[in-house]
């Protein structure tokens, strides 16, 4: 087994490759990742169209339901209500006077 020591030129030449790499690092980022973020866009954006279709497919298909309601007629949704919070009663409570 070769064991090579640990010289300066080793420990420069490190550093400089890793200055390399960060700087080729550094400039394909600035070439591609404009490119990368306009399509995950464009995709986000091709993602919320087709679910606003989808949405308005959905309500159009419901829309011959709304119009039997009565119009006076509220509807309370309590399923997604959220529910208050207890509070947690960290003892009992002692009414105490001073003696003089």
């Amino acid at each position: 087994m070769i064991m090579q020591e640990a010289s300066f030129t080793n420990l420069f030449k490190t550093i400089m490759w890793i200055i390399a790499f960060y700087y080729i690092f550094k400039f394909l980022a600035k070439i591609f990742l404009p490119v990368l973020v306009k399509k995950a866009v464009e995709k986000a954006g091709e993602n919320f169209q087709r679910q606003q279709q989808q949405y308005n497919q959905y309500n159009q298909g419901n829309a011959w339901q709304n119009t039997n309601t009565n119009k006076d007629e509220i509807i309370i949704d309590t399923a997604n209500a959220k529910k208050s919070r207890e509070t947690k009663k960290v003892g009992e409570y002692v009414d105490y006077e001073e003696i003089d």
